[in-house]
C-alpha cells in the first residue's frame, strides 16, 4: 500500500475513516447552511462573527475538563455520546428552519450547545487516533483524518450551496443530523481487541496542572501552543469570511459561496495529503508553514475578482492544512499516553479558544472596513506573532533557531540519502 494511505490497513482505523468522511460532509453542509441563515436572518457580518464566537466559545470553556474525560473513560463511548447530541442538535435547527419558526438567538443558541458537545468530542477523538494505529502510525492517520475532513469540505459546501439555493437551509441541518449516524455505527463495529487503549488515568487533584507543567517543560509544545493561539484566533477565522467576499464583495449566491469554500478544500485537502505521505512533523515545519500561510491569506486578499480570489484560495488551503497537521502531530506525538487527552485538550482550548474573541473581531472590521482587510489584519497577526514566539522561545530555551534549522536540513538530507541507498535495487 502507498505510504501515504498505509493507516487504512488497519481494519479499525478504516471504519473510522470512511464514517469520518460520511459525518464530515453533512458537517460541512451545516457550516455553509449556518452561516447562510444568519446572514438571511440579520444580513449583518458582525452577527456572523457572533454566531461562530458562540460555537467556539466552549472550547475555551470546557473543553480542558473534555481532556480530563477523554483521559479517564473510554474514549469510544464519549464519542458515541457526544456524536448522538450533535446529531440531535441539528434535528431541531433544521426543524426550526422548516416550521418558519427559526429566529437569529435559536441559531446562537444553538451554536453554542454544538460547540460545548465538541469540547468534550475533540479530546476524545484526537486522543483516539493513537489507540487505533499506535505510535509509530499516528503522524499518517493524522494526516488521513484531516484528508476525509477536507474531502468533505470539498464535496459539502458545494452541495449544501445547490440544496440551500434550490429547497432552503432546512433539508441541509437533517442531512447532517442522519450523519451522525454513520461514525455512531461506525464505532459500535469496531474491534475492541484490536485496540490499545492509554491507562486510565484515576481521579486526582491537580490533573490540569500537571498537563500545563508537562507542556512548559517541551519547548517545542510551547512554540506550538503560542503559534496555535494566534494563528488560531486571528488567521482561521478567514473561512467565515468567505460568505461575506460571496455576498458583498462580489454581488454572487449561495452556490458561489460554495464553491470558494470547496476551493479551499482542494487545497486542504491537498495538504492533508501530502502531510500523510510525509509522516512527520517538527516545530520547524510548525514556523514555515504558519509564516506561509500568514503571507498566502494577505495575498488571496489582495485578489481582484472572484475568480482570482477563488484560485488563490488553493494554495492558502494547503499552507493552512500542513500547519494544522503540523501542529496537531507535534502535540499528539510530544504527550505520553496517560496525558493525550489533556494535552489535546489544550491544545484544542489555545487552537479554538481564541476564537470566541477573533471571529466577532474579523466580523466588526468586515462590517466596517470591509473583508479584505479584516483577511489582511489575520494574515498580519499570524505570520508577526509566530516571528516573535520563535524569537521568544529561542531566547528561553537558549536554541539558536538558524542552527537548529541547518541540524535539521542535514539530518533530513542524510535520511533521504539512506533511504535512497535503501531503495536502490542496485
Amino acid at each position: 500500500m502507498s505510504p501515504t494511505f498505509h493507516s487504512l490497513a488497519i481494519r479499525n482505523y478504516r471504519l473510522y475513516f470512511a464514517g469520518g468522511v460520511v459525518s464530515n460532509t453533512g458537517t460541512w453542509m451545516q457550516r455553509v447552511a449556518q452561516d447562510w441563515l444568519i446572514l438571511q436572518l440579520t444580513g449583518s457580518a458582525a452577527a456572523l462573527g457572533i454566531t461562530t464566537g458562540l460555537q467556539f466559545l466552549p472550547f475555551l470553556l470546557f473543553s480542558m475538563w473534555g481532556g480530563i474525560v477523554a483521559d479517564r473513560y473510554s474514549k469510544r463511548r464519549v464519542m458515541v455520546t457526544t456524536q448522538a447530541l450533535m446529531g440531535t442538535l441539528a434535528l431541531i435547527l433544521g426543524v426550526l428552519v422548516l416550521t418558519g419558526s427559526v429566529a437569529a438567538w435559536h441559531v446562537y443558541l444553538l451554536a453554542f450547545a454544538l460547540g460545548s458537545v465538541a469540547a468534550f468530542d475533540n479530546p476524545a477523538r484526537h486522543a483516539f487516533t493513537a489507540e487505533m494505529v499506535g505510535r509509530d502510525a499516528l503522524p499518517n492517520a493524522v494526516g488521513l483524518n484531516s484528508s476525509s475532513f477536507n474531502l468533505a469540505r470539498l464535496v459539502g459546501p458545494a452541495v449544501a450551496g445547490v440544496l440551500i439555493a434550490a429547497v432552503g437551509t432546512g433539508p441541509v441541518f437533517l442531512i447532517n443530523a442522519l450523519s451522525y449516524v454513520a461514525v455512531i455505527g461506525v464505532l459500535a463495529a469496531m474491534r475492541g481487541g484490536e485496540l490499545t487503549p492509554a491507562p486510565r488515568t484515576p481521579r486526582e487533584r491537580g490533573q490540569l496542572r500537571s498537563a500545563l507543567a508537562y507542556i512548559r517543560s517541551k519547548p517545542a509544545l510551547l512554540l506550538t501552543l503560542v503559534i496555535a493561539f494566534f494563528a488560531g484566533t486571528f488567521g482561521f477565522n478567514f473561512s467565515l469570511l468567505l460568505a461575506i467576499f460571496a455576498k458583498d464583495e462580489f454581488a454572487r449566491g449561495p452556490e458561489a459561496f460554495g464553491l470558494l469554500s470547496s476551493a479551499l478544500a482542494v487545497g486542504t485537502l491537498a495538504g492533508a495529503l501530502l502531510a500523510a505521505r510525509r509522516g512527520t512533523a517538527s516545530s520547524q515545519l510548525v514556523v514555515g508553514a504558519a509564516v506561509t500561510f500568514g503571507a498566502l491569506t494577505m495575498t488571496t486578499a489582495l485578489m481582484p475578482t472572484y475568480w482570482t480570489f477563488l484560485l488563490m484560495l488553493i494554495p492558502t488551503g494547503v499552507a493552512s492544512l500542513t500547519l494544522l497537521t503540523a501542529m496537531n502531530s507535534t502535540m499528539q506525538m510530544g504527550a505520553t499516553p496517560e496525558l493525550r487527552g489533556r494535552v489535546a485538550a489544550l491544545y484544542m482550548t489555545v487552537f479554538m479558544g481564541g476564537t470566541p474573541l477573533g471571529s466577532p473581531l474579523v466580523g466588526w472590521m468586515a462590517e466596517h472596513f470591509g473583508p479584505r482587510w479584516s483577511l489582511i489584519g489575520g494574515g498580519l497577526i499570524t505570520v508577526v506573532s509566530t516571528a516573535v514566539a520563535t524569537l521568544w522561545i529561542a531566547r528561553r530555551t537558549g536554541v539558536d533557531v538558524r542552527a537548529e534549522a541547518n541540524a535539521v536540513f542535514r539530518r533530513r538530507l542524510a535520511l533521504g540519502s539512506l533511504r535512497g541507498e535503501a531503495l536502490d535495487p542496485s
